[in-house]
């Protein structure tokens, strides 16, 4: 079994190891070492990368069959050779931020609000702690104060071992999920929790913990936070955000929530001012329309390319469709094009089955209603799309007035 180097020295990030057993599966290769500084994905916490034996080291996983690591790499190694390893520092330095300031964090929810940790899962951005039961934001505050306050105590970070009898007389923050030999993360005064991953030896060097947000998940509370160099990036990116919205808008930073409801407001009033303007012009412009209607059975159609995208069309179409006996296809005047039929009522029309039958001609999706329907992906020139849909009201027209267009 491979002794696990990072057990007792986090920092470690150069070793050299004699390759126990090289194979690949799934079309990877992977190799087995008899030590190894490089951590596999476990516990929440991502693997390490770096590089083994010269080769790029871009997994390391635990195999379920023996609990070995497999590190997985980019060409093939040798069973029996010695390989020098070099684990990526500021990935792991970043992981053992993260992870330190997770056992921080959880032990704070506990002591302050007496919310355990349900579960941990670090992401490439941010970390997640699951939280037992719910809470707001004031005491997340709280837990997230004296958290720091043992942030910027620069305690110790230790790590011993135990057997899970003597860990059964500790107070661990949880009880353990496995037996055996335990591996205890302790900060100092504050939280002792079984552990295997890789941690920080004092806790200043987590820098800061930061709550980003919450919510309620589960039954529970989902807190999201960022430890050290993460919570200095969201910092720069949280001031860079806010400096080029105040250089826009030329307020000052303490102005901005007050200008965005503001804005919002105003953004409102005007989408209704141009919906119901939008609605007005649709009159008049289907006023027009209709007068240039051309017979068709008993119904007046107006069937043409207008420029505008299916809400505007769909407007305009029920602005004709409003007068008695008119019927209307819009369709856009950009391939591929929607298309938007409306009839009025008493107009023996299926406007749904139009649109059903333009797509069959000429693709795209669509459907509706036999007063209103609409499709879209119409691949076809206007004049095209014009003639098959005039023969199709013409077929439904002149069948329900008994008429046959052989007769004329």
């Amino acid at each position: 079994m491979t002794t696990r180097l990072y057990y007792t020295d986090s920092h470690l990030t150069a070793f050299e190891a004699t390759v126990t057993e090289a194979g690949s599966a799934g079309g990877r290769h992977f190799v087995t070492l008899d030590r190894t500084a490089f951590y596999p994905t476990t516990g929440g916490q991502p693997h390490d990368t770096g590089t083994l034996g010269g080769r790029r080291v871009v997994d390391v996983i635990e195999r379920d069959a023996d609990g070995e690591v497999l590190h997985v790499v980019d060409a093939p190694l040798s069973a029996g050779v010695v390989v020098a390893g070099v684990v990526e520092w500021p990935r792991r330095l970043d992981h053992m931020q993260q992870h330190t300031g997770q056992h921080v964090l959880s032990a704070a929810f506990l002591r302050v609000l007496a919310l355990p940790t349900t579960s941990f899962h670090m992401g490439r951005d941010v970390a997640t702690i699951d939280l037992g039961g719910t809470t707001d934001d004031e005491s997340i505050a709280r837990a997230e104060d004296e958290a720091n306050r043992v942030v910027w105590d620069d305690r110790p970070v230790t790590v011993r071992f135990a057997s899970a009898e003597e860990a059964a007389g500790l107070p661990l923050r949880r009880e353990p999920v496995r037996g055996g030999t335990l591996r205890l993360v302790e900060v100092d005064g504050f939280d002792l929790s079984a552990c295997g991953g890789t941690h920080v030896t004092r806790t200043g060097g987590i820098g800061v913990i930061a709550v980003q947000g919450w919510e309620r998940y589960k039954g529970g509370t989902r807190v999201t936070f960022v430890c050290g160099g993460r919570a200095l990036r969201a910092f720069r990116q949280g001031r860079d955000v806010i400096a080029s919205c105040v250089r826009q808008l030329s307020i000052q930073a303490s102005e901005l929530p007050g200008t965005v409801v503001r804005l919002q407001a105003e953004s409102r009033e005007l989408r209704q001012q141009v919906r119901a303007l939008g609605d007005e012009l649709a009159v008049h412009r289907g006023a027009a329309l209709a007068a240039e209607a051309e017979p068709v059975g008993a119904a007046r159609v107006v069937c043409r390319s207008v420029d505008g995208d299916a809400p505007a069309l769909k407007t305009l179409a029920a602005a004709i469709a409003a007068r008695a006996g008119h019927v209307a296809v819009l369709f856009g005047a950009t391939r591929p094009c929607v298309v938007v039929v409306s009839r009025a009522a008493g107009v023996a029309v299926d406007a749904g089955a139009v649109v059903k039958a333009l797509v069959a001609r000429f693709g795209g999706r669509g459907g509706g209603r036999a007063d209103s329907a609409q499709g879209g992906g119409l691949d076809a020139d206007a004049a095209s799309i014009r003639q098959v849909t005039l023969d199709l009201l013409s077929a439904q027209l002149l069948t329900a007035t008994g008429s046959d267009p052989c007769d004329e």
